[in-house]
């Protein structure tokens, strides 16, 4: 088989997907737009009506649809739910590669792989870092990890998902880096809820404040970016140097944001962890620090 012949066979190689909540969709739409044969299951059948009308073949059973491909895409709540499809016909798995891109712990992935081992089957972790409907977009990408192997035979079936980014052999890499991700998302979009609400305690309109808080969310990219490779490398090097903010600095605006939080009478677990950062920092003598310093006390807590 010459490369081209190659290619169109990679091209039009069939796929499973099981899990067919909003993000199993849209992978599914995507890969048959690339033109694969996809077969799909979902605990709850109805769910694949929109998907079998653009193309995709409904398989009876999860055994059913593992068998119709060497390709199994999950896309499920966790990893528990793959156990509970999949422990039944496991012995379908053998020879095939299973791309579990559900959301879980890293032990927990790793644990699914020797699970999958087991069954014979060559284990590929993912998080997809994009909401479904950018899925196939230029803007989408996906963070790999697992056997090199498995990730170069399957990298052209699995590029119109989102653009891969393989992280290594471990497959605990790509759930971590993707709970990393999220603990950025997720903060952020507390901080910001957290910040309207005070600004709603004076009568200001979600509406009006978001475009303002939005902006400084925005130049905090900005800013690191700007001193990226000098922040990374001191952060490698253990160097927190206090020229331009110092953990006292940091820590007072801390108090203060508690303090105000407290005084109009809304929540204070946001608030009272970051300070709890800088104090820890304080407490340890390094007040005259950078505020990176505080990644100490993340990686020692008491």
């Amino acid at each position: 088989m010459n490369e081209q012949q190659h290619n169109t066979t990679r091209q039009n190689s069939p796929v499973t997907v099981i899990g067919l909540g909003p993000m199993g969709q849209a992978m599914t739409r995507t890969l048959l737009a690339a033109g694969h044969p996809v077969t799909v299951w979902n605990r709850t059948a109805a769910r694949a009506d929109g998907v079998v009308a653009d193309g995709a073949t409904l398989a009876a059973t999860p055994g059913e649809a593992i068998e119709a491909s060497d390709l199994v895409i999950l896309s499920l709540t966790d990893y528990q739910a793959m156990y509970d499809i999949l422990d039944g016909p496991a012995p379908s798995l053998a020879g095939r590669t299973l791309v579990n891109l559900s959301s879980d712990t890293p032990d927990r992935t790793r644990e699914a792989a020797s699970w999958a081992a087991g069954h014979g089957s060559a284990f590929l972790s993912g998080g997809v870092m994009t909401p479904a409907p950018m899925v196939g977009t230029e803007a989408a990408y996906v963070y790999y990890s697992g056997p090199g192997e498995s990730m170069e035979k399957h990298r052209a079936v699995l590029a119109p998902i989102g653009t891969p980014k393989y992280l290594g052999e471990d497959q605990g890499l790509a759930q971590l880096m993707y709970q990393a991700q999220l603990t950025v998302f997720l903060t952020t979009l507390s901080g910001l809820m957290q910040a309207t609400a005070m600004l709603g305690s004076a009568g200001m309109k979600a509406r009006e404040v978001l475009p303002e808080l939005l902006s400084t969310s925005d130049s905090i990219g900005e800013m690191l970016r700007a001193g990226e490779e000098n922040v990374g490398t001191a952060l490698d090097a253990g160097e927190h140097p206090g020229d331009l903010s110092t953990v006292t600095m940091m820590g007072a605006t801390s108090d203060h944001i508690v303090e105000t939080s407290a005084s109009l009478g809304l929540d204070l677990a946001l608030p009272r962890a970051v300070q709890a950062h800088y104090q820890r920092a304080i407490e340890d003598g390094h007040g005259g620090d950078n505020w990176t310093r505080i990644i100490d006390g993340i990686r020692a807590p008491r």
